[in-house]
């Protein structure tokens, strides 16, 4: 089985002490390098080329949401799933309009973090569930006034889309609606198709726009 090869950066050595072991004592994980800043963090993503880096954003030097664009360029095949301790969801939003493909917070990292490094690494994006109130709200005064139709998508279709913008896992979703995970990553492939939209950000504008989630 090919392992999830992990790059921690973070300036906290205690922490990415913990966080290694965790990770390794997975079957699927592997952490393969350690970063204390910035720079550390361009030159071990370079030599290594991870599947996740795992990314806090207030380490020294330029500040990881600064860093993300050039990870991007030298590594386009690594995702970059932040995790910190700012529940600021303006913080959310500069990760995700740099490129960021997942943000977690630090006090969930010993009950989601798993999670959430697969969801990425299977090329989804994550977003805290405790955050995702805070995106919607905040994209409530910018959405698009355009009101056509949900009919690009199916009944099931469009129930799953409700549940992935109010950050409810594959798992979650799969009991849910009782069918199996499999079959949940099968219609999220299906909508983000019909709609052409990618970024979980944008599926969630879109979900605000169809009145699929109610406050």
């Amino acid at each position: 089985m090919k392992k999830v090869k992990i790059l921690i950066a973070d300036d906290h050595a205690v922490l990415r002490s913990g966080l290694k072991m965790m990770l390794n004592s997975q079957t699927d994980m592997e952490v393969v390098a350690e970063a204390s800043n910035d720079s550390e963090t361009l030159l071990l993503c370079k030599q290594h080329q991870p599947d996740i880096i795992l990314l806090d954003i207030t380490m020294p030097e330029h500040g990881g949401i600064r860093t993300i664009p050039e990870i991007k360029k030298r590594c386009p095949s690594s995702r970059i799933l932040v995790l910190t301790m700012h529940d600021d969801h303006s913080y959310l939003k500069d990760v995700l309009k740099v490129g960021g493909d997942g943000y977690i917070l630090k006090k969930a990292a010993d009950t989601d973090l798993l999670s959430a490094i697969r969801s990425v690494f299977r090329g989804e994006s994550y977003i805290d569930p405790s955050m995702t109130k805070h995106l919607i709200s905040d994209m409530l005064g910018t959405v698009d006034e355009n009101k056509e139709g949900n009919n690009l998508l199916s009944q099931r279709e469009t129930e799953v889309l409700r549940y992935m913008a109010q950050g409810y896992t594959n798992k979650q979703i799969s009991e849910t609606i009782f069918v199996s995970i499999k079959t949940v990553e099968t219609y999220k492939v299906r909508i983000k198709k019909k709609l052409n939209i990618s970024r979980r950000s944008d599926l969630i504008r879109y979900a605000i726009n169809k009145g699929l989630i109610d406050f």
